[in-house]
């Protein structure tokens, strides 16, 4: 799937590149503001419930931000913008690669390689902050990807605030490398799977942007 037909699927909201999905929390934030802002004139009560409205508003925009990128070279590129939380060896051989998304990030997750889209699996659970370790057991969605690597797994996992993951293509999908797939409204983790024999690039506390970092190393 060409990034430009990915990136054509998206709400948008006075010029400013919206993630889809993001419609029910922004809309009515913004109704709200835009009314408190047109009765500010005619009322001081109005006024001062505009600033704190717009002030929302204003967030809510930013937090569902969905900008182009320049998607990198490499075979594993990372799914999620955040900061890697934890690198750990699973006991089939693989390598689970914990990303935690901080509600300033950017809330789109992109392809971490080129493949189909061989299945994509909600799990309803609980939903602890993701830093924390119980949030294994929160609510996520599990994705598998057949690609020139084999089978890689992805996980989407829902934070304490984070209580909806959106997935934007379903099963049996073509994705090119850094297509957006889904949204994780605010806080939350992307784990990803490296198959065995895969080298880690990153390392823990570090930042990573989605489709421009890359997870695996030469």
């Amino acid at each position: 799937m060409p990034h430009s037909q990915t990136s054509a699927h998206r709400d948008s909201l006075t010029g400013v590149r919206i993630a889809r999905g993001a419609s029910p929390w922004l809309l009515p934030t913004v109704a709200t503001a835009a009314l408190s802002l047109v009765r500010a004139r005619k009322s001081r009560r109005a006024a001062a419930i505009g600033v704190p409205t717009t002030a929302l508003a204003a967030g809510m925009l930013w937090f569902f931000r969905d900008p182009e990128r320049e998607i990198a070279q490499g075979r594993v590129i990372s799914p999620a913008d955040g900061v890697v939380q934890s690198i750990m060896p699973w006991k089939d051989g693989r390598t689970r690669v914990a990303i935690f998304m901080s509600p300033l990030n950017v809330h789109v997750n992109r392809a971490p390689l080129a493949g189909t889209v061989t299945s994509v699996e909600h799990v309803p659970g609980g939903f602890v902050p993701a830093f924390n370790k119980e949030s294994e057991n929160n609510e996520r969605v599990v994705w598998h990807f057949d690609t020139e690597l084999g089978d890689i797994e992805m996980v989407q996992i829902a934070g304490a605030v984070a209580r909806r993951i959106v997935p934007y293509i379903p099963q049996g999908t073509k994705v090119e490398q850094g297509d957006r797939i889904g949204l994780i409204r605010f806080g939350s983790r992307v784990d990803i799977y490296l198959p065995e024999g895969v080298e880690v690039a990153v390392e823990v506390g570090q930042a990573t942007t989605a489709g421009v970092t890359r997870i695996d190393r030469d």
